[in-house]
């Protein structure tokens, strides 16, 4: 019964704690240490945590990195403290691959393109790789993500596209290992001509846009990859969203695929769409669509800012959306997004490292 007691006390009220409670419980006895630290607590811990309004904005700023609360989709600005990245390197030189579950996917691009697992809440950090991408190539033509397995296996999925040819590999950290996997076969989305986009996790499969800078011109491409059967597929980008030169960028709306669709016919738009039963369903257009100077741009500090939204596009220009109320509250859901300057997070227990009994 004081095994059953202690079990429930851990599973109902424990998983419910902040992150940084949890740590410090764990240093208090080794049966905490363990029983704070499986798989089944940190999964349960993150549910919890990504359920709340509550989420947490990294900012890459050029001198420092900087942590802001967001609250109900408003960023609370009297929050902002700095943080410092595990060891020495200048912000400059990181990028945010990819945000899941309270963990950062972070290039070091500075020297031999390392790439670590890193919870910015605890501090956590793990070297997986130093060649992320090679430097005599795009970096676009690089991307990841992360998901878990049908077993609780925390996964990096690496792709990378160089001289025409594709390939993909996975990293276990239960494993603390990679090896390679199939890619798409015969594709002509390895050629450097195409972009790939951060990998957006929703239901099981992870989502990445592949684009075509040359030819024909705006040419896009959804490609999927289900964490179950390990597998690619391709899909045609919407008719329906089409416009000439345009990108979409995906994210993860109330557990729900989404995607920004940018373009421009006469004027730039900014349209958001929902995928709902293998169909696009339109839900607004963004108010006031623009591309920033490179002046603002300079000065923008946060990818949420005032009411303020601010994305990327094909071109590579910074554009800003308003957000009137509908879309305010509506993108207060958010689970996670990378923006060109940071990323949001939720505040979790998940290590980059696997425990061990």
């Amino acid at each position: 019964m004081e095994k059953i007691g202690m079990e429930m006390v851990v599973e109902e009220i424990f998983s419910r704690l902040p992150t940084k409670a949890v740590d410090r419980f764990k240093i208090l006895s080794k049966y905490f240490r363990k029983e704070l630290s499986t798989n089944n607590f940190e999964l349960k811990h993150s549910r919890r945590a990504g359920n709340s309004l509550k989420k947490k904005l990294l900012s890459l700023k050029y001198e420092s990195i900087v942590v802001d609360d967001i609250i109900g989709g408003n960023l609370e600005l009297d929050t902002s403290k700095r943080i410092t990245f595990p060891y020495d390197i200048h912000p400059s030189y990181l990028r945010i691959i990819s945000s899941f579950n309270g963990l950062l996917l972070v290039c070091n691009e500075r020297i031999l393109c390392e790439l670590m697992l890193w919870n910015p809440t605890t501090g956590r950090y793990k070297l997986i790789s130093d060649d992320y991408f090679n430097h005599r190539f795009d970096r676009n033509s690089d991307t990841g993500g992360m998901y878990f397995d049908q077993f609780d296996d925390l996964k990096v999925i690496h792709i990378k596209c160089c001289r025409n040819v594709g390939t993909t590999r996975v990293y276990s950290r239960r494993l603390d290992s990679w090896r390679k996997i199939d890619f798409l076969k015969d594709s002509k989305l390895a050629s450097s001509s195409y972009s790939w986009s951060p990998a957006t996790y929703c239901g099981k499969t992870i989502y990445f846009m592949v684009s075509n800078y040359w030819f024909p011109p705006g040419e896009r491409n959804i490609v999927t990859f289900d964490v179950i059967s390990e597998s690619f597929s391709v899909l045609c980008f919407p008719e329906r969203m089409e416009v000439n030169p345009c990108q979409g960028h995906f994210l993860s709306i109330s557990n729900n695929l989404h995607v920004i669709v940018v373009g421009r016919a006469v004027e730039l738009k900014a349209d958001l769409y929902k995928l709902e039963h293998d169909d696009w369903v339109k839900v607004f257009s963004f108010d006031n669509p623009h591309i920033l100077d490179y002046q603002a741009k300079m000065q923008r500090t946060n990818i949420i800012q005032d009411k303020k939204w601010l994305i990327t596009s094909i071109w590579g220009d910074f554009v800003e959306v308003d957000l009137c109320n509908e879309a305010f509250n509506y993108l207060q859901h958010v689970d996670n997004y990378n923006g060109p300057k940071g990323a949001l997070f939720i505040e979790t227990t998940v290590s980059p490292f696997e425990y061990k009994l």
